[in-house]
């Protein structure tokens, strides 16, 4: 049977349709949308609940001129679906396909790139205020889900833009707030009165009047002013932004597409900063995400019909791993406390929280609050571990090095999805945190080469007082190394020599080291014996070794799952460059560009970093 959105190429042909037929519409979206995420992983709940919403703003507002910024942009399937990439959607989040979000190169209806939360309002401010110096007359959205509120960033965009006075509209995604019926319908009277033209030609023309007349102009409209406040303080939650200079208007049932807009049209005509405030429900439409928002928030492939994960792996992940090595460690520590910014199911600390909640702290996404919070955690005595995402730690930098750093404390920084992600892409490769971290001064950093080492590590760190670490893993499960209740031995900076060969030394640092040991393997059947060391610390770096190294004369490589720029292999030659002593040094990891979106397993062979591609490099190494 065809389907209404077979008919719908561009967002032009949403405005032929009638409301019924966009309800339709909405409906036949979340079907392809659970069928491409089941099939593709993906961030499902959050699409499902804004289809209506990306509708309605797709009839009254002319996309790409009028500019739409989604935060987080996990939100955008819908408005990608119907801005002329239907059938590349099938493609979503796959080597060669479109991004899970939106991205400038890839459609002109993507006004700005967002992939971290709490962007979109300054973002969108920029569009506006380069609107107004130009002189163009363009719409500029921003729609914010509820989480991304908590960012500190959101909070600094709404301040700048209530006070700049620029038309912008922000929609505020609410997908938690319970609205009751009886404040919901007087709610939804007052916006009608206030968003509607008569009662805003009205204001306008008593602005205008007041104007003339300076004697009674401003307590006039001090009065009225009041008055609209006061009313809406009594039924909604918008005074609040008010006060920032918006004005206010909602909450609103964010899957009644006629309700939407009526209400979209009118604000189109108000000038200055609005917010709508909208309330939805995350993965509507499809009865699992329904049930469970949270593990559909961002899902591996899954059977649509039961929604359960498609597994590739029974082993335990780092992440799980973490967990319950951070749980054993607190039950024999009181002072141990775990903090995460919006993440505490996805980093493993749902089964601390339940355990020691008052030893929990989930921040919500404000990674710089975490940074800063866990710092002041530290000063009292206690120790933190900061469990959050590599890619989004880099929103923080200043926080570490200023609160954390420069004041010696103990704070322990586990780095999640370090090295390739993935299908994600680049706005969620964690690949430059041995970079940005080994050049703060007294930080030690630290990469687990196995399930095991992760343990060990995170043991070490409990019991290291002498300033902050960071531990960084990767994404996903294990190596498959036997989990072992005995500890390894771990000694600062000092690496472990895994396997012994005279024709070059391979030093390796975290999930790069088992990908070393292959390539000696694979070495060893052509007569090439290699030493290969897991490094375990970027900084401090094992000295000893490397001045051992340099006075054998033999080729060094070192591998890395991050950027050549400043990483691993760049202190090892500043190491040698400061003794005047430079041996032949290759360094592999990834080069000055942005790694886009594939299987890791991909991306590792696109940038060298497989066991056959290490091979080919270290062999060369050896006959240069």
């Amino acid at each position: 049977m065809k389907k209404i959105l077979d008919s719908i190429n561009s967002p032009k042909d949403l405005r032929k349709l009638s409301v019924s037929q966009l309800e339709t519409v909405s409906e036949e979206i979340r079907g392809e949308i659970c069928e491409v995420v089941s099939n593709n992983g993906g961030h499902l709940s959050a699409s499902l609940g804004v289809v209506e919403l990306t509708i309605a703003l797709h009839v009254i507002f002319n996309c790409p001129e009028d500019k739409i910024v989604w935060d987080v942009g996990h939100q955008s399937y819908t408005h990608k679906i119907i801005t002329g990439r239907r059938e590349a959607f099938k493609t979503l989040r796959q080597e060669g396909g479109i991004s899970g979000f939106p991205k400038i190169t890839e459609n002109e209806s993507d006004a700005f790139g967002t992939g971290h939360a709490a962007t979109a309002i300054s973002a969108a401010l920029g569009l506006a205020a380069a609107r107004d110096i130009k002189g163009t007359n363009e719409k500029i959205v921003a729609v914010v889900g509820d989480g991304a509120m908590t960012g500190g960033l959101s909070f600094e965009g709404l301040n700048n833009a209530g006070a700049s006075g620029r038309d912008i509209l922000v929609i505020l995604n609410d997908n938690k707030m319970s609205i009751s019926p009886n404040v919901g319908a007087l709610s939804k009277y007052l916006t009608d009165v206030i968003s509607a033209e008569p009662y805003n030609r009205l204001k306008k023309d008593i602005w205008s009047l007041t104007g003339y007349i300076p004697a009674i102009g401003k307590p006039v409209r001090t009065i009225l002013g009041r008055v609209e406040r006061s009313l809406k303080n009594l039924v909604v939650p918008g005074v609040w932004f008010e006060n920032l200079g918006f004005r206010y208007f909602g909450p609103e049932d964010g899957h009644n597409i006629a309700r939407l807009l009526q209400i979209l049209e009118h604000l189109k005509g108000i000038n200055g900063p609005l917010l709508l405030h909208i309330y939805t429900k995350k993965g509507k439409g499809y009865g699992f995400a329904e049930e469970d928002a949270a593990r559909f928030h961002g899902t591996n492939a899954f059977e649509r019909s039961t929604g359960l994960a498609i597994k590739n792996s029974q082993r335990p992940s780092y992440s799980s791993i973490f967990g319950s090595t951070i749980l054993e460690i607190a039950r024999d520590n009181p002072n141990i406390c775990a903090v995460t910014a919006a993440m505490a199911d996805s980093t493993g600390l749902t089964p601390f929280s339940r355990e020691f909640p008052k030893r929990f702290f989930d921040v919500g996404i404000a990674e710089g609050h975490a940074v800063t919070f866990a710092s002041g955690l530290a000063r009292a005595g206690m120790k933190p571990f900061v469990a959050i995402y590599s890619s989004f730690m880099q929103r923080s930098y200043d926080n570490i090095i200023h609160d954390a750093a420069l004041q010696n404390l103990p704070v322990v920084f586990c780095l999640d999805r370090a090295g390739f992600v993935g299908e994600d892409g680049p706005t969620h490769h964690g690949v430059f945190d041995l970079s940005f971290m080994r050049q703060i001064p007294g930080m030690v950093v630290m990469a687990p080469r196995d399930e095991n080492e992760l343990k060990s590590m995170l043991y070490f760190a409990a019991d290291y007082q002498d300033g902050p670490i960071s531990i960084r893993y990767p994404r996903g499960s294990g190596t498959a190394a036997s989990l072992s209740d005995k500890l390894v031995n771990i000694e600062l900076g000092k690496a472990e020599i895994l396997k012994e060969g005279e024709a070059a030394f391979v030093l390796a640092i975290g999930e790069m080291v088992p990908a070393a040991i292959k390539a000696s393997e694979i070495l060893e059947k052509e007569g090439i014996l290699v030493t290969v060391v897991n490094m375990r610390f970027v900084h401090p770096l094992d000295t000893v070794l490397l001045d051992r190294i340099a006075v054998s004369g033999k080729p060094l490589i070192t591998v890395e799952e991050n950027m050549m720029a400043g990483g691993f292999g760049s202190a090892v030659m500043e190491y040698f460059a400061s003794k005047g002593d430079v041996p032949r040094i290759t360094v592999i990891g990834i080069p000055d560009t942005f790694a886009g979106q594939a299987l890791r397993s991909r991306l590792l062979n696109i940038y060298g970093l497989d066991p056959d591609s290490i091979a080919d490099t270290v062999k060369k190494a050896v006959q240069a």
